[in-house]
């Protein structure tokens, strides 16, 4: 799919974009050479390839799940002006 510089300069236009007359043949050839190769992406047989979540066959390590901190809820909660049951009473915003 080639386009040609009335169809660049219309879509520089709707995209409020300044293409200067210079440019315009430099654009059009760029833009035609990417739909190109997107026509050749495009015609590859990909039924046989499976899907893949990452291009590498990597696995990420996971640190072990242990508790580093204890448990400070109690002692920062009595900072707080007013809290009940574990949780932060705070005035009512929305009606």
């Amino acid at each position: 799919m080639a386009l040609d510089k009335s169809e660049v300069e219309k879509v520089a236009h709707l995209a409020r974009l300044h293409i200067s007359d210079a440019e315009v043949e430099e654009v059009t050839n760029r833009i035609t050479d990417i739909l190109v190769l997107i026509d050749q992406m495009q015609s590859v047989d990909t039924d046989a390839v499976e899907p893949l979540a990452h291009p590498l066959d990597a696995v990420q390590r996971l640190r072990v799940d242990v508790v580093t901190e204890t448990n400070l809820r109690d002692e920062l909660q009595s900072l707080a002006p007013h809290s009940q049951d574990g949780f932060y009473l705070v005035p009512k915003v929305l009606e």
